[in-house]
């Protein structure tokens, strides 16, 4: 059964109500901090928040997981929750800031209920996340606690620029600024409009028309401007970077996050552990990309450069992992069809990480960098109430990643397959 498509029984059962305080019993429950599984535990949430976890009494349980394995909400800290792939290439000339918010809110629905509950939307046309993350926030819609970007930053003719069309059309992408100042300025702007986050392009990439996937766009003096200006707003800054140099450069900017990070060189890697800075590896696209693109309307340039740094760009995370950096689960959902975000996790335990390693990428350490520790990532008192239960051991096999049976956020149920079963 296609769980992307909602089905109206698992949402009637799933999003009953119960008098507080409810109380979840998981069959066996994952604390990523420790590795730990623990076995039969009660787990009670009051107005939102977890407020204990502890051994399972005799009583009934509001929900009753005893079939599952626990473990906190997903967090995917790259997304793009308002674009699908087969809106790829010339095909997203002809898509609306109303259609593109409408596609997000399709989205949204499917991405929660593969058990991500939160996620940094990096990158969108018209501020159509800002929208879609008020509407979640406000209950019109369901989907995933949203910290979004708005229109992400870039060069002139850059990866983040709208270069497919002529010169006649005068078109250029809504975050196009050049030199520190207009940087500077384009940073207050998208934080007027509603960026929690800000997402710069400092290097080149795959999906873009007319330039190198590897050349380096913002120069280090534009991402200084950007980070002091992004940070004394107190919002945290993430770099598309698959450059060598512009990884780099990043770093020494103070970017909080590289994401991409397909050349990184030893230097970059020894940077980046120095500064504490996350590294974020969308290593699942290039199988998606390379089956799927031409059929989606990716340019020929496209898969072609895509073909350039695929493995070059696994061949890095491994070795970027080995050398002890901090990495954070994300995916760059949207290049992907929503909700195979859990299909990153086995090539991540592919090239070098433990399954522990990999779920805890998506949840205390993806809290971290969201600025969220102590709230998101664990199944634990004063944590927010996400919590998911999967079918099998995701420490053993993480594909049990896909086979999400409940999803809860904000101590509100979204699904529960079990219940739906009638074996509750």
């Amino acid at each position: 059964m296609d769980m992307r498509l909602v089905l109206p029984l698992v949402l009637l059962a799933a999003c009953q109500a119960w008098a507080e305080p409810l109380v979840v019993r998981c069959g066996r429950l994952l604390d990523p901090v420790s590795g730990e599984v623990a076995t039969n535990v009660d787990v009670t949430v009051e107005d939102k928040s977890i407020v204990s976890v502890g051994p399972a009494t005799g009583a009934k349980p509001s929900v009753d997981l005893s079939r599952g394995f626990c473990l906190p909400g997903l967090i995917d800290v790259h997304e793009h929750l308002t674009g699908d792939p087969t809106n790829s290439g010339y095909a997203s000339l002809g898509l609306s800031i109303p259609r593109q918010t409408l596609t997000g809110a399709k989205n949204a629905r499917i991405t929660l209920l593969a058990g991500v509950t939160t996620v940094r939307n990096l990158g969108a046309s018209g501020y159509s996340d800002v929208a879609l993350r008020d509407a979640i926030a406000d209950g019109d819609v369901i989907g995933p606690r949203m910290f979004v970007s708005g229109p992400p930053l870039g060069i002139t003719g850059g990866h983040c620029d709208e270069n497919l069309l002529p010169s006649e059309y005068h078109r250029s992408g809504e975050g196009v600024a050049d030199g520190p100042w207009a940087a500077r300025a384009k940073v207050r702007e998208v934080i007027k409009y509603g960026a929690d986050v800000i997402k710069v392009c400092a290097s080149g990439g795959v999906l873009s028309k007319g330039d190198s996937v590897g050349a380096a766009q913002y120069t280090l003096e534009e991402l200084k401007a950007i980070v002091e200006e992004a940070h004394k707003l107190g919002r945290k800054v993430a770099a598309h970077a698959h450059g060598t140099q512009s990884i780099k450069d990043a770093i020494l900017a103070g970017i909080d996050s590289v994401e991409h990070c397909s050349l990184i060189d030893d230097e970059g890697i020894r940077l980046a552990k120095e500064h504490g800075t996350f590294l974020v590896f969308d290593i699942y696209n290039d199988t998606y990309i390379l089956s799927h693109g031409e059929k989606d309307g990716l340019l020929p340039e496209m898969i072609e450069k895509e073909k350039q740094i695929g493995k070059l760009q696994r061949k890095d995370f491994q070795k970027a992992w080995e050398g002890g950096v901090r990495m954070a689960f994300g995916t760059d959902g949207g290049v992907y069809p929503h909700g195979d975000n859990w299909k990153q996790f086995p090539l991540m335990v592919e090239f070098g990480m433990k399954p522990i390693d990999s779920i805890r990428a998506a949840t205390t350490e993806a809290a971290e960098l969201i600025g969220l520790k102590g709230k998101l990532g664990r199944v634990a008192p004063e944590h927010l109430a996400d919590l998911i239960a999967v079918d099998g051991d995701p420490l053993k096999d993480t594909n049990a990643l896909g086979r999400v049976r409940f999803v809860m956020k904000d101590g509100k149920v979204f699904r529960n397959d079990w219940v739906a079963a009638g074996t509750r």
